[in-house]
């Protein structure tokens, strides 16, 4: 008999098992070791940046690989909605991916068209190849494929924000992500993500993708502001990064053991 594999809980699973916010942290560094910290750390969640940080698809493989033992549940953003991006992804084993970008119910639907096989989708077929299925070692992957993966998809924009509901009703996406930051800068309020305005079309999405029925999460650094958001309804959040944690405490050890420290740096790339 076959050795088999089951596959872990998917993200939309997580989220629909817990009775409570799911809480999580970037990994942006692209270190394993990093990943592996973050992974130990008892967080529900990480999310893995291919969009901003210098991860590319060996590194996602090595990420993901570095945090399979422990219980947290990765989801791999990718750089853009791209199909082609999209199937290596998940053919190195993502399970949950978050697309970016996502400005309307026809950018949502061809994600989810990417990540299915036909005839639900375009995603070519190479799981005897891949990690995904891994290496055919979960039963029935190609017909289970669309069960097993989940996809999340990111409003980052003000015409995305008029379009949430429509985006959220979208069939096979399974969750929606706010970035503030590109939602500021869409707006005219660049770097300005506690702006009144734009906290209010983050809680205006909440608002939209809850009455659609799926969850919504959001990007929050600042604890007042992401307790805010989980109070108006998101079911998940980031807070923090692996990279801005290691940042902030390093400063932190400069200033408590250097007197007087020139906190000017020159940047040396």
């Amino acid at each position: 008999m076959p050795f088999r594999i089951e596959p872990a809980p998917s993200f939309r699973d997580r989220l629909a098992a817990e009775d409570r916010p799911l809480v999580g942290a970037w990994i942006c560094s692209g270190s394993p070791v990093a990943a592996e910290i973050v992974a130990g750390s008892g967080l529900d969640w990480t999310l893995i940046d291919a969009e901003h940080s210098p991860i590319g698809l060996e590194s996602i493989l090595a990420l993901l690989q570095a945090v399979a033992p422990y219980p947290i549940t990765p989801v791999v953003r990718v750089p853009s909605g791209d199909a082609t991006l999209i199937k290596q992804v998940l053919d190195a084993g993502a399970q949950n991916l978050l697309v970016p970008m996502v400005n309307s119910a026809a950018d949502a639907a061809a994600a989810v068209a990417a990540t299915r096989y036909p005839p639900r989708g375009i995603r070519g077929v190479g799981s005897a190849l891949a990690r995904a299925g891994q290496f055919n070692r979960i039963e029935d992957y190609l017909q289970r494929a669309h069960e097993i993966t989940s996809l999340s998809v990111q409003i980052e924009t003000d015409a995305a924000v008029q379009n949430a509901r429509a985006i959220a009703e979208v069939e096979g996406v399974d969750a929606v992500f706010i970035g503030p930051s590109d939602l500021a800068a869409s707006m005219g309020l660049l770097g300005q993500q506690e702006h009144p305005d734009v906290v209010a079309a983050v809680e205006h999405t909440i608002a939209e993708v809850r009455a659609a029925g799926k969850p919504v999460g959001v990007n929050a650094f600042n604890p007042a502001t992401a307790r805010r958001y989980l109070g108006a309804g998101a079911s998940f959040a980031l807070v923090a990064a692996d990279v801005s944690i290691l940042a902030r405490a390093t400063e932190k050890l400069a200033a408590d053991w250097i007197p007087d420290a020139d906190t000017t740096q020159r940047a040396g790339y």
